[in-house]
């Protein structure tokens, strides 16, 4: 007798068997028990979640003679002529190969005709995204006004493909990703049932990798009894099967990671594929083991949410206390998005190495998260210095200065020296003064003045006119220039409503002259003489 695939031998055959989508059973339960049965049904979901098993225990249930709480009881000629097949009452249909109109339109002539027992037909159209854009015209109208003997169930695992005039026609229901626990709770099920030997841990890393998906856990499964066939399937004997890698491996990487020993990490990689480990389930793992370290850091009670032993979480917590949030978000990010790019890499060994490269090499990266870690780093390498070493950089500065007072005479800088002006150049050369910063980084400002605008002063030049001081050669071409000159003044006139004159001079010294500039009638006030204010012909 030939072998049937674990999937296919435990395909739920009535709603009591059906794992992980309780709000749909619960709903389609209920119909049938009040006979408030629908015409169409969309089911769309992931694959593996039990939408084609639940469209076939709902088509024997509509059908059955006597059902139990909704559920076909299986005894009955019309249940047993369902699930052999032999039944004309309820129609399979593949839209990925059927999919053109003249399919749709075999249905609509057999939707004429009145089942010869039972009560409903069903038509289940699996795939139905894949139906093209006639084809869907073409159901609608049998889909919005079917006989009351016909039921529609499409199935789809891209709801987004199907046209808003299908879907405002069927009741929808969403299947949910199945949870890891159940996954693990039914391949115990089955796995006692078939007398397999198989360790817990072997059977939570299976529903793991299954990704909510029922039958990619029982065909993995299949797959690792099928290589260790007569012998107890381990946790080991399944990491080998699929390609995977031990959580201590992934640890060893982390830390290799942290201390920026690039090397290490090469050579762990070398190390996995001469093993024959998938460099794709490696990332994906990484990815994994990452996210629960970023739980473990950030949240109070993490037990609750991670898989794993109370030893283990010890352990986990204790790794992610030795990096930082945003740290370990930059390591998710570029992990996240190898995993993209490995799909349809020829060279996945290339693509991991310099993932890694980054991971120990922030300055290999501009972006924000990098620049933070890089910060970390230096403030970590300040943290480490010898206690010798600081109190010699302590030390420098007074060293640096007795040195100085030993062979240089230290030059006493000269009292402020207090310009007068009349009101109409002060107010202009306070203005300006205060706007200087807000000038330059006007947008209206264009080209090399705008830079250079930034290193230099103002100072009064008689009525109307300030002087711009430079202290370096290089300001002082680009700016004493008579455009750049024209340009801002018309700038000032623009934005103040002042009609300022602007001329350039370079400063013998880098170092500003201390002038203080007041208005002629405070000084006045001050003083209480006249002051007489004299043309300087100097500028």
């Amino acid at each position: 007798m030939s072998y049937t695939a674990l999937y296919r031998k435990w395909r739920p055959t009535s709603f009591e068997e059906v794992r992980g989508q309780d709000h749909i059973v619960k709903t389609l339960k209920n119909q049938i028990n009040s006979g408030r049965i629908g015409h169409a049904y969309l089911f769309c979901g992931t694959r593996g979640t039990g939408k084609t098993s639940i469209a076939k225990i709902f088509a024997r249930a509509v059908n059955c003679e006597h059902p139990v709480d909704g559920s076909p009881c299986g005894e009955c000629s019309m249940c047993r002529q369902i699930a052999e097949g032999a039944s004309l009452n309820v129609v399979e249909i593949d839209a990925a190969s059927n999919n053109g109109v003249e399919n749709i339109r075999d249905i609509r002539e057999q939707v004429q005709y009145p089942p010869t027992d039972g009560r409903y037909r069903v038509y289940i159209i699996d795939e139905v995204h894949m139906l093209s854009i006639g084809a869907f015209n073409a159901l609608l109208k049998t889909l919005e006004e079917p006989p009351s003997y016909v039921i529609f169930i499409l199935a789809t695992t891209e709801v987004h493909k199907i046209p808003i005039t299908i879907l405002s026609r069927c009741q929808r229901y969403d299947f949910k990703r199945i949870s890891i626990d159940t996954i693990a709770g039914r391949l115990a099920e089955l796995t006692q049932a078939e007398q397999i030997d198989v360790d817990d841990r072997a059977l939570r890393y299976v529903a793991r990798a299954a990704d909510g998906s029922m039958r990619d856990a029982l065909s993995l499964l299949d797959q690792c009894v099928a290589f260790h066939f007569g012998e107890k399937l381990t946790y080991d004997n399944v990491l080998e099967v699929l390609g995977a890698v031990d959580n201590r491996v992934f640890s060893k990487l982390f830390q290799a990671v942290l201390a920026s020993d690039t090397k290490a990490c090469i050579r762990e990689i070398e190390e996995m594929i001469i093993q024959g480990r998938d460099l794709s389930q490696l990332v994906n793992d990484f990815v994994w083991y990452m996210r629960n370290l970023l739980i473990a850091k950030t949240t109070d009670e993490p037990g609750d949410m991670l898989d794993m032993s109370e030893e283990n979480l010890a352990v986990l917590k204790e790794e992610a206390a030795g990096v930082d949030t945003e740290t370990l978000m930059r390591y998710i990010r570029i992990f996240s998005e190898l995993s993209g790019q490995l799909r349809y890499a020829s060279q996945k060994r290339i693509l991991v190495e310099i993932a890694f490269i980054k991971l120990t090499t922030p300055s290999m990266e501009q972006n924000l998260d990098s620049i933070l870690q890089r910060i970390t780093l230096l403030e970590q390498k300040m943290q480490e210095m010898p206690d010798n070493l600081q109190k010699l950089a302590s030390l420098a500065p007074a060293a640096g200065q007795a040195a100085s007072s030993k062979t240089a005479v230290v030059e006493t800088p000269p009292e402020p020296k207090t310009v007068s002006l009349p009101p109409a150049q002060y107010e202009d050369l306070m203005l300006m003064r205060k706007e200087w910063g807000r000038i330059a980084s006007l947008s209206q400002l264009v080209g090399s003045i705008r830079l250079s605008l930034p290193k230099t002063s103002v100072e009064p030049a008689g009525e109307g006119c300030l002087c711009i001081v430079c202290t370096d050669e290089n300001t002082f071409g680009i700016i004493n220039r008579e455009p750049e000159l024209k340009h801002l003044q018309e700038v000032v006139q623009e934005k103040y409503k002042k009609t300022l004159q602007f001329k350039v001079r370079l400063e013998s010294s880098a170092v500003p002259q201390r002038t203080v500039y007041v208005s002629d009638e405070d000084l006045k006030n001050a003083i209480h003489t006249d002051v007489i204010v004299e043309e300087d012909d100097s500028v």
